[in-house]
């Protein structure tokens, strides 16, 4: 099938190469010239393991190529994705659509025959309806379809999430619509990906109530640790006894230093601006927003406690600046959080992550950066571990107390053993264990 995909971010791009690689014909449309130009030179504008290899590989193959160009790519494809970003907006914290909806214009215009419009972005519910409005407006005499398909993608492991799917979720109002869907997503038969074919509006909110669910048990986890600590309780012993049983399961029973990144912040609050629109506030979305909110800030103050109840003039190291491993987005990443809050008590921060520093910089003010784990502890009062990169699983734990200044090791991923690390004469704070 040729296929046009609109957005060359993170959705787009990984889902544009993953269908060339199933042996579509795709075309990866963006407004930014300097995006395209790194793409056709073979240079990821994101970081996401495995991805330059795909790309490359499909290109070569002339199966995928990138334009500025939206027009040729559209008047061709038979299915047409919206890719775009739906970030929150400011003022009311709703989805902002001003890029769908300026894509659905654009579409419209450059459409010659019969074609699917199937929005891939995350979009609240009723914006398919949007966008075939505009379609309809723009063209009275378009003959077009308007589908929803919702990504589910795990940033780090958004390749293997596309090609081996748990589901592939097609919200359609019309057979027509449907079949072209279902033909897109055909290569993946083999594996028996569930399809489900549900109405748009059903395919938009799936979305959100997926990511909801997934922050709401992050965010329960989280209060549990808390809740361990002044019991005497191990969180983690208690997220095993409640993840065995399948009702529950043991995903996302990780207690941490609170979710970030692209999706959950987002998306949990888009809905409760949806849901409150409606009429129909959804009371636990809510806490989750404002509970996870207050938790990055107060891993600051754990961090201080950890200090003695203070650290100004005190030098401390962060590992871990990205919200998640693998990955260089900082998206609401809880470091941006805690930096602020020791640095408003008078910390000096110095940083180390293996490949979300480039994009740290322009958000962060009076941070130093260090070339890897050890340089980042050396002299520092307190090393904090903020996001579990596997290079920071198997520290040397004797080094790294005779480079520091004080041997204080904060681990908000629980990454270690607290009596192994005790055993080398640290000091050691973790997440939920007393």
């Amino acid at each position: 099938m040729r296929i046009a995909m609109i957005g060359s971010g993170y959705v787009g791009l990984v889902s544009g190469a993953c269908l060339a690689d199933f042996g579509h014909e795709v075309v990866c449309i963006d407004k930014d010239p300097d995006k395209i130009a790194a793409l056709n030179e073979g240079r990821m504008p994101i970081y996401e393991p495995g991805l330059d290899t795909l790309v490359a590989e499909n290109v070569r193959q002339k199966r995928l190529a990138f334009s500025t160009d939206l027009k040729p790519a559209v008047a061709q494809a038979q299915a047409v994705f919206i890719a775009v970003g739906t970030p929150s907006r400011r003022g009311d914290g709703f989805a902002d659509l001003s890029y769908v909806y300026a894509a659905a214009r654009e579409i419209a215009e450059a459409l010659t025959g019969y074609a699917v419009v199937v929005t891939k972005s995350t979009v609240p519910v009723g914006t398919g309806d949007e966008v075939e409005r505009i379609l309809r407006e723009a063209r009275p005499d378009l003959d077009v379809g308007v589908a929803s398909n919702p990504e589910f993608l795990r940033e780090g492991a958004a390749i293997g999430d596309f090609k081996r799917p748990d589901r592939i979720v097609i919200g359609a109002e019309d057979a027509r619509a449907a079949a072209v869907m279902q033909e897109v997503y055909r290569p993946l038969y083999l594996n028996q990906a569930p399809i489900l074919l549900t109405g748009r509006r059903t395919a938009e909110l799936t979305k959100y109530a997926a990511n909801a669910f997934l922050a709401t048990k992050i965010t329960f986890i989280n209060e549990i640790a808390d809740l361990c600590e002044q019991v005497g309780a191990n969180v983690q012993e208690v997220a095993r006894g409640i993840g065995l049983d399948n009702r529950i399961g043991a995903k996302f029973l990780h207690a941490g230093p609170g979710y970030g990144g692209s999706c959950f912040p987002k998306d949990t609050l888009a809905l409760v601006k949806t849901a409150q629109d409606y009429g129909t506030p959804v009371r636990i979305v809510e806490t989750v927003v404002a509970v996870n909110d207050q938790r990055k800030r107060a891993m600051a103050r754990k961090v201080i406690a950890a200090c003695g109840g203070s650290v100004r003039g005190k030098r401390v190291a962060l590992l871990g600046l990205t919200f998640k491993p693998n990955t260089d987005d900082m998206r609401d990443a809880p470091s941006l959080s805690i930096i602020a809050g020791l640095q408003d008590a008078g910390a000096r921060i110095v940083a180390y992550d293996p490949e979300g520093m480039e994009q740290a910089r322009p958000l962060l003010q009076g941070v130093a950066y260090a070339e890897d784990a050890y340089a980042c502890a050396e002299g520092a009062d307190a090393l904090v571990i903020v996001t579990e990169w596997n290079a920071f699983r198997a520290l040397d734990l004797a080094r790294l107390k005779a480079l520091m200044a004080a041997p204080v090791l904060v681990d908000l991923r629980n990454v270690y053993a607290p009596a192994e690390v005790e055993r080398h004469g640290f000091d050691y704070s973790g997440i939920g264990i007393a």
